[in-house]
């Protein structure tokens, strides 16, 4: 029931098809407007600017080329810039240039270019002269074109030439013979112990509350650990524009008399005529149209196609029977039951795709003219007319790899699923008719296989949009302005927001690039901008208007610092910080010098680990290393000292140490060890940059 989906998808559904999205990039204007900057540069990396141009060109081209937008490239963008910053200067210290020749070899790789027919050669090689033919293309096409591909060659460039580094730090990474026996004996050296332990958890969670102020403590001691980027949080309060309990039934009421009939005044005759009703009218087409929001649609539509909550009533209703009025999303509908009868859902078909070149998506091994390629496909439709097996000439002649292997079959086709061409051919055809289409991509020897039926009920629906009158538009602003008023004189924001029935959203950290608060629907830019704006301070509260409702904003937090504060952070270090302070209650009941003083206050027993290793640090169900690490230490029936473990305090004895037995050589581990570090290298060198790196981020001082 198409009213029914139009109803579901007012604002409309877009399918997009994203070609190739490197040609869309070079290709691509520089748009203007989305982000404005007030100053040159939006930030700097140890020093050097990043340019606020370039960065809002960059968006805008990533933008223009479908790669995403909004929240998602800014941060994108930013983190390539603040990237290619610190690689650069790693280059440039070690003197890597990149020639032309080895930037060829790049882009011969890359997937865009080796993966393309248009830069492929007969034999499905890269061919250089396709490629300098397209660079001579993009020149030719004008300034800006080319310096667009300028700018993309720059990136290629920029990849290579941290491949380079990389590897040459992968290179250089030397595995000694010492540290290869290392590892062997980490592996085989086994210790036997006995412990006590109590653990963390045996400590209540209150008995250990943590401060915001030794959270913030902790991370400043730990600052690379904890770095972020500027962020606000703030409170807010949407106060929805939707239709009151008399508007809905209003609504209601409007479509419960289109049932019945009506008099009207008829100026011709000069009397009353009375017209029918919905129930009773005989065109209904006319009716639907003259008196519903939604237009008339003569769809069948199966069962599961229609609104779940309703579709068992409204398939099995009688033909002529009116079901409602009911609610659907924001509508009060009625429907009326005007036929049944058995539509094509879906359809099995085969098909033989016959390329040519120049074709879409044809393959670098097609060679065939168009006028060859329509000739095989007639030949073929005459082998098939004729009873060759249509499955076996499929396999053998068709360039659609997706069906080669199933004979050319493609089951459950659904309306509008293929290209247009053969979409119309095997919806209108019956089953076993054989023919030819054209499309894009080529000819297609079609063979309709099987027509998949199912009951389809047609409904026509009179849909009434339930909307807010002008009564209840002005309560509800109403009702936010004397909350902006409340909040602004000094009330406190969430007490005011349950007085008068609203809901308050607590402090919320939000990125001055995005776009939606949780738990409100729609695109909040405006206020995220608002709150972001170096002229906004704690305390300012603002109210932003949309269609949808009014939504009232306070700014609560400014964190200008680029450390997380501690609410962020507490996830993180409570645990820690908790741990710490369990350790010093715990401590004071394990007392003692021996594993069985300890054991008798701690009121705990002795416990046995048997041929642990360093390796696989496991004790009492959980790793811990530095457990381990004390019992294998120490001598033959020496007793630790208590030991702060991951996961309790422990006291440990060394019982037994079994040696591992020198091997004749270590190239095995030499191998193991070195290829662990390499894998290792790419995350390791990145982070060391970045937490070394004096990082400024500006983009939110400079917001217009």
């Amino acid at each position: 029931m198409a009213v029914l989906q139009k109803i579901r998808e007012k604002s409309g559904l877009l399918i997009g098809v994203i070609g190739f999205c490197l040609l869309a990039f070079i290709a691509g204007d520089l748009l203007s407007g989305g982000i404005n900057f007030t100053s040159r540069n939006v930030g700097e990396v140890n020093g050097t600017a990043i340019s606020a141009a370039d960065y809002t060109n960059k968006i805008n081209n990533l933008e223009q080329s479908g790669q995403g937008k909004g929240a998602q490239l800014y941060n994108q963008v930013w983190t390539s810039e603040v990237r290619t910053i610190l690689f650069n200067e790693q280059l440039d210290k070690a003197g890597l240039r990149l020639g032309k020749d080895q930037l060829i070899n790049v882009i011969k790789t890359h997937p865009s270019f080796s993966q393309n027919p248009q830069f492929l050669n007969d034999a499905g090689q890269f061919d250089i002269n396709k490629f300098n033919t397209f660079l001579a293309q993009m020149k030719a096409a004008g300034a800006q074109q080319w310096n667009a591909w300028l700018a993309y060659e720059d990136q290629l460039g920029d990849f290579a030439k941290e491949q380079m580094y990389m590897n040459m730090i992968k290179g250089a990474i030397v595995t000694t013979t010492a540290e290869a026996k290392i590892a062997y004996k980490n592996e085989a050296t086994k210790v036997s112990f006995d412990y006590v332990t109590v653990p963390f958890n045996t400590v209540n969670d209150d008995q250990v509350k943590v401060t915001d102020d030794e959270i913030n403590s902790y991370v400043k001691k730990h600052a690379k650990q904890f770095k972020t980027t500027p962020s606000r949080k703030v409170e807010y309060v949407f106060v929805a524009n939707k239709p009151s309990k008399e508007d809905e039934a209003q609504a209601k009421q409007l479509v419960e008399d289109l049932l019945k009939p009506s008099v009207i005044f008829n100026q011709t005759t000069n009397k009353n005529d009375t017209i029918s009703g919905f129930t009773k009218a005989t065109d209904v087409r006319e009716f639907v149209n003259l008196n519903s929001d939604v237009p008339f649609d003569s769809t069948y539509y199966a069962k599961e196609q229609l609104p779940a909550e309703h579709a068992e009533k409204l398939f099995n209703e009688p033909i002529g029977s009116i079901y409602g009025p009911y609610v659907f999303n924001d509508y009060y509908a009625v429907s009326k039951v005007i036929a049944k009868k058995n539509t094509t859902e879906t359809v099995d078909a085969s098909h033989i795709l016959i390329a040519y070149k120049g074709a879409m998506r044809a393959d670098a091994t097609v060679s065939l003219t168009k006028e060859e390629a329509k000739a095989k496909a007639e030949a073929l439709l005459k082998q098939a007319q004729s009873g060759a097996d249509f499955a076996a000439l499929a396999t053998e002649n068709t360039n659609d790899s997706g069906s080669k292997a199933t004979g050319g079959k493609y089951p459950n086709i659904q309306k509008g699923q293929m290209v247009p061409t053969f979409d119309q051919y095997i919806f209108n055809n019956p089953i076993g008719k054989l023919g030819i289409v054209e499309s894009d991509f080529g000819f297609h020897v079609l063979k309709v296989d099987k027509i998949n039926e199912k009951e389809g009920v047609q409904l026509a629906t009179i849909a009434k949009k339930i909307e807010s009158s002008t009564k209840t538009q002005d309560q509800i602003y109403s009702q936010a302005n004397k909350f902006l008023e409340n909040v602004e004189s000094g009330k406190d924001f969430a007490k005011e927001a349950t007085a008068q029935g609203l809901t308050s959203f607590p402090a919320t950290k939000i990125n001055p690039f995005d776009e939606q608060l949780i738990g409100v629907e729609g695109s909040h830019t405006d206020a995220i901008r608002w709150a972001s704006n170096s002229k906004t301070k704690v305390g300012d509260v603002k109210k932003f208007d949309s269609a949808d409702g009014y939504l009232v904003v306070k700014l609560v937090n400014i964190n200008d610092t680029e450390l997380m504060d501690a609410e962020d952070a507490r996830s993180v270090v409570e645990p820690i910080l908790m741990n710490e302070k369990k350790a010093e209650i715990i401590r004071k009941q394990m007392a003692g010098n021996t594993l069985e003083e300890v054991s008798e206050n701690a009121k705990v027993g002795i416990v046995n680990a048997i041929d642990v290793t360093g390796a696989n640090p496991m004790v009492n169900g959980f790793q811990e290393p530095l457990v381990v690490g004390n019992a294998l230490g120490r001598k033959i029936n020496e007793t630790s000292k208590l030991i702060n473990g991951r996961n309790g305090v422990y006291m440990v004895k060394t019982k037994n140490i079994t040696k591992a037995v020198d091997l004749p050589n270590y190239l095995t581990y030499k191998q193991k060890v070195g290829t662990n570090n390499r894998q290792m290298v790419q995350n390791l060198i990145y982070s060391a940059m970045y937490q070394n790196a004096d990082i400024k981020d500006n983009r939110h001082k400079v917001l217009q």
